[in-house]
């Protein structure tokens, strides 16, 4: 989906120099308001925002000041890996 929104070309302008890439600040802070609310997955961030990898979506959480959602089902899933890598 795309999305298009209309911004005064002077205040395009202030927010570019503060922000850099304005589509790219709106994707970010929609992802976290997305993601504060559990409406999608750290996963979903990454995909999101095309980054590379966990670590990097991590990163880019810190750097927002947003801690991670950690659960129960995330960490039964972490502990079975350890059994399997343990067992290899």
């Amino acid at each position: 989906m795309q999305i298009t929104i209309e911004l005064p070309d002077n205040l395009t302008t202030i927010m570019e120099q503060k922000w850099g890439n304005l589509s790219k600040k709106i994707l970010s802070n929609l992802a976290i308001e997305a993601y504060q609310n559990h409406l999608i997955t750290t996963a979903e961030i990454g995909e999101i925002l095309n980054l590379p990898s966990r670590l990097k979506t991590h990163a880019f959480l810190k750097e927002a000041g947003i801690y991670i959602n950690y659960d129960e089902e995330e960490l039964q899933r972490d502990l079975e890996t350890l059994q399997q890598l343990r067992h290899q």
